[in-house]
């Protein structure tokens, strides 16, 4: 026995304790440079633009010759990056110029998001947003609607679209997918203003199903703002976007073909005669918000889900309505969903923190927290791109993932973006881990994709976070990518299933 302190010695060498590794290595990510900026490349090459064209055309032959339901009774459609759009194709000569074009857009959206949650706040509608001179627009028929025609390409938003059918016999329209807006609506004859679209502008009167909503309707009361032609009793629309930007036209229920599914009748939506900007390239927005007019909500459909595919791809992902029955409970991060007080719209989510390299930020309490008015709080948006807070947690987290990755180069910011690298000329690097924390314990950690993102072709990447001045915060569809994100209102929940595209 007198050689037993020597074997515990032996021991502790061979197997230190715990306490000799008290400096351990932070979370990190593996960030594929090479990958990305493959991608990157392919985005604004002639091959890729090629390869989208031809999946659309293929996406359109399915369209044309299957009219059946799905196996499993569910709607299924078939989303797009909008930069793979048609009219959208060979605009941007170098990524650089596709990735400023991009925020530009994406500042836009993010300030209507905020501007319509305050206005909810504030106990205002959207319509309030709406220019005075579009008033007499009341009082006019269609044909008289008169306005500015003014380029939207500046302000264009939407940045995933699908095909749907519209009408019977039904036409295939590209149409931008919002989970932000409630009322679905395209661009219509005949057109006092209208912005560029891939496809011809839709004419209801070549559809059978098209059919003017009234004013005693309730769907024409369901509208924030409603008003009446008083010598036809139709019900016009009005929807405003927060940007200047603006749909106004007749409210409608027409037929609606999603995928290969059976098509759904007696669908509210706008027929829009004057369209000031938004959506360029597309016909117009598949409304997916919470409202009673959204697309979800008239076909009643308590759970939808999304996958959003990387934006430099010209490949496609899927939107469901109905029940997933291929996700596995378990791999699913869960998180309640919050109601405002004030507007069904938007999706609020309970974050209650964020976590770089494993290390839990500290951030207020109240920093993503609603208050009793339906102020604040953190909306999930399929059409913002990237994710806003608030300044005080952008802060806490832009140091500390600053903090850990001293060892990279640093590069000068790059639009909204304060905090970038020089990664050319390496393959891969590792980065602090990144995750989000929801109410309940539910945890998203993000792939290092999802945050450190190219904006240039020569190996520049920038944090894809930004402040935020407003009272809302915004989870945007940079972080979504690759995520399929479903919302069950019958539970209250909100999920997210990484690589379940």
């Amino acid at each position: 026995m007198q050689h037993l302190p020597l074997l515990i010695l032996v021991l502790l060498l061979a197997c230190p304790p715990p306490a000799l590794s008290r400096h351990p290595a932070p979370a990190t990510e593996t960030l594929d440079v090479a990958a990305s900026l493959s991608r990157a490349h392919a985005a604004v090459s002639t091959d890729a633009l090629h390869l989208g064209q031809s999946l659309l055309a293929a996406t359109d032959a399915v369209h044309d010759t299957e009219t059946t339901t799905t196996t499993t009774g569910r709607l299924t459609l078939r989303l797009h990056s909008r930069d793979f759009l048609p009219s959208q194709q060979g605009r941007h000569p170098t990524y650089k110029s596709l990735v400023l074009a991009r925020l530009r857009r994406d500042s836009a959206r993010a300030a209507a998001v905020s501007a319509r949650a305050a206005l909810a706040a504030d106990g205002l509608k959207p319509s309030d947003l709406l220019p005075s001179s579009t008033d007499p627009l009341f009082a006019a028929s269609a044909a008289d609607i008169q306005g500015p025609v003014v380029s939207g390409v500046g302000q264009g938003s939407g940045e995933y679209f699908s095909r749907v059918g519209v009408g019977r016999p039904a036409r295939q329209l590209y149409m931008v997918l919002d989970t932000g807006s409630d009322v679905t609506w395209l661009q219509c004859q005949p057109c006092a203003d209208c912005y560029a679209q891939s496809d011809p502008v839709y004419d209801p009167s070549l559809s059978a199903s098209y059919a003017a909503v009234g004013c005693d309707s309730p769907r024409c009361r369901d509208l924030d703002a409603a008003a009446c032609r008083n010598a036809t009793g139709a019900c016009l629309y009005e929807v405003a976007y927060g940007d200047g930007s603006y749909t106004v036209g007749d409210f409608a229920t027409e037929t609606l073909t999603l995928g290969d599914s059976a098509p759904v009748s007696d669908v509210a939506i706008g027929c829009g005669h004057d369209n000031e900007g938004l959506f360029v390239g597309a016909a117009g927005l598949l409304a997916l918000g919470g409202g009673p007019l959204s697309f979800p909500s008239q076909i009643s459909a308590t759970q939808f889900s999304y996958c959003l595919v990387d934006r430099d791809s010209p490949s496609a992902s899927t939107l469901h309505f109905g029940t997933d029955d291929n996700q596995s409970a378990a791999a699913v991060v869960t998180a309640p969903l919050v109601r405002s007080p004030r507007t069904n719209t938007f999706y609020y989510v309970a974050l209650t923190g964020i976590s770089v390299g494993g290390q839990t930020l500290a951030i207020p309490p109240n920093a993503f927290a609603m208050d009793d008015a339906g102020s604040g709080g953190v909306i999930v948006d399929s059409g913002t791109a990237v994710t806003r807070l608030q300044s005080a947690a952008y802060s806490a987290l832009r140091d500390a993932f600053v903090q850990g990755t001293q060892s990279l180069p640093r590069a000068s910011g790059v639009s909204l973006f304060d905090t970038c690298y020089d990664l050319s000329g390496r393959t891969s690097v590792q980065v602090p881990a990144v995750s989000l924390r929801f109410e309940g314990g539910g945890e998203l950690k993000l792939p290092a994709k999802n945050y450190l993102i190219p904006v240039d072709g020569s190996g520049t990447y920038c944090l894809a976070f930004a402040g935020t001045s407003g009272a809302v915060s915004i989870i945007g569809n940079v972080q979504q990518q690759g995520v399929r994100v479903s919302f069950d209102t019958a539970k209250s929940t909100v999920g997210f299933s990484a690589n379940k595209c």
